[in-house]
Parts: C-alpha cells; sequence; structure tokens
C-alpha cells in the first residue's frame, strides 16, 4: 500500500512518467499502471487488533512525574532506579516491565530536545484539520451519544461535520469521503490529533505506525497526512472537544 501511495502521488501530484516509476520503484511497468488505474475508494475489513507495548500505560506516569521533580532541587530529581522502584511499590503487579526498559525511557524523556513554536497558519487548500468529537442528541426525552466527524480548512476556517453512530474506520473512511466530495476539492495535507482508528502505534517524533486504510485513502486522494504530538492540542483546533445538545 506504501508503494501504491508513493506511485500514484508522484505520477499525478509529481508528474512522474511510468517508465520513471517502474526504474525508481523496481517494479514492472504494468504493476505501475494497475496501481495507476485503481482509484477505488478504500473499504473496511476486519483485522485482529495488534497488541500493545508494555509500558504504554506507564510512559505518561513517569512524564508525570519527572515533570514535578522540576519543582525539587537536583540532588532531589528522581534516578531510574527509583522511579522503576515506586512503579512497584504503586502498582504492584499491575507494572511488569522491566527495570532496563525504565532506564531507556526516563533516559528518553530527560533527553527531549527543547520546543520550538510556529504559527498555524496555512495558504488555501494547503491545510485541513480532521478529528471526531461527542454530540448528545435528545430524542424524544432520550438522550443517545452520536460521534461527529469533522474536518475544518485551515486557511478559510469552513468546516464540516457528519454524524456516525461509531468512531470505527468506516467511518473515518466515510467521513473523509464526504468532506471532500462536499468541499469539492482535497487539501494538500490534513493534520490528526492520533485517532486510535487510524494510528496503531505512536512512534518517536513524528512518527507513526498508521492503519493500512489511512494510507489506502491517502493513496486514492492523493493527500498528506501529519499528526499532533501526544497531549499537544494546541497544535491544532481542538475539534475533538465538539460537545452539543441538540433536542428532537
Amino acid at each position: 500500500m506504501v508503494d501504491k501511495e508513493f506511485i500514484r502521488k508522484r505520477h499525478f501530484v509529481d508528474g512522474w512518467s511510468i517508465h520513471e516509476l517502474s526504474k525508481n520503484c523496481k517494479i514492472s511497468r504494468q504493476s505501475v499502471r494497475k496501481m495507476l488505474e485503481d482509484a477505488e475508494v478504500p473499504k473496511y475489513r476486519l483485522t485482529k487488533p495488534r497488541p500493545r507495548r508494555a509500558m504504554e500505560r506507564w510512559i505518561p506516569v513517569i512524564e508525570a512525574w519527572i515533570q514535578e521533580e522540576g519543582h525539587f532541587p537536583k540532588k532531589q530529581h528522581y534516578v531510574s532506579s527509583r522511579i522503576y522502584e515506586r512503579l512497584q511499590e504503586e502498582y504492584g503487579e499491575e507494572f511488569t516491565a522491566a527495570e532496563s526498559t525504565v532506564r531507556y525511557w526516563v533516559r528518553r524523556i530527560r533527553n527531549r530536545p527543547k520546543e520550538a513554536f510556529v504559527p498555524l497558519a496555512a495558504d488555501a487548500g494547503e491545510l485541513a484539520e480532521a478529528d471526531f468529537g461527542r454530540v448528545v442528541v435528545r430524542i424524544k426525552g432520550k438522550e443517545t451519544d452520536v460521534h461527529m466527524f469533522v474536518i475544518r480548512l485551515r486557511n478559510s476556517g469552513v468546516i464540516f461535520a457528519h454524524a456516525f453512530s461509531t468512531e470505527k474506520i468506516e467511518a473515518f473512511l466515510e467521513g473523509h469521503r464526504l468532506a471532500f466530495e462536499w468541499f469539492g476539492g482535497v487539501p494538500h495535507d490534513v493534520r490528526y490529533d492520533n485517532p486510535k482508528t487510524a494510528v496503531t502505534k505512536i512512534l518517536a517524533g513524528p512518527m507513526r505506525d498508521e492503519h493500512s486504510l489511512l494510507s489506502s485513502l491517502r493513496a486514492h486522494y492523493l493527500f498528506d497526512s501529519d499528526f499532533c504530538r501526544p497531549g499537544e492540542p494546541h497544535e491544532k483546533d481542538q475539534l475533538s472537544n465538539v460537545k452539543h445538545s441538540f433536542e428532537f
């Protein structure tokens, strides 16, 4: 799927020829033509969820403790072994990671580069932001949660929203299709706040393990995607905080 996305973007966006794509990607021209001709919108297929990392739950805890120690004198800062012991003391059998793993994450968290900030501005058609929000709908006196898929164009502020009964991948894909048809075009980039629907694992920096259907979606519509850092909602408008009530 990554090859297909690369090939379609280089051909339709950058103007590469079939010969150039075949040579650079080391695949036959026939295979290149098949990928270029396949314009079908990706469809949802149920797959087995990937197992979560052992440290996924504990990294935010370690980050919070290290942030707290900034108020203490340097001599009172935690060493890695003390953080490991504290995790064992406070979480008991729930915590199963090795001390070497804790040392690795403590070192990585402390050695993060200092933050730099840039204005959240974009030219027309350059950037859109997408997320799910929650809406409470009252139908005949009964409150029902509705999941609102929202895309906002950064430059103009124009918003598209569509209600779904779920936030699963099928709604994620359909929301993009409906939005692009309503806008009458596709933005160059779409920014996300690491939705579990589309991101299977958050890696270092901007890198993500993405759902294969997100790559398929990009290959079809020829846009790029980027992601906010975890816990940094200021990097995009807080579309995920959409909470309204409607009564019918």
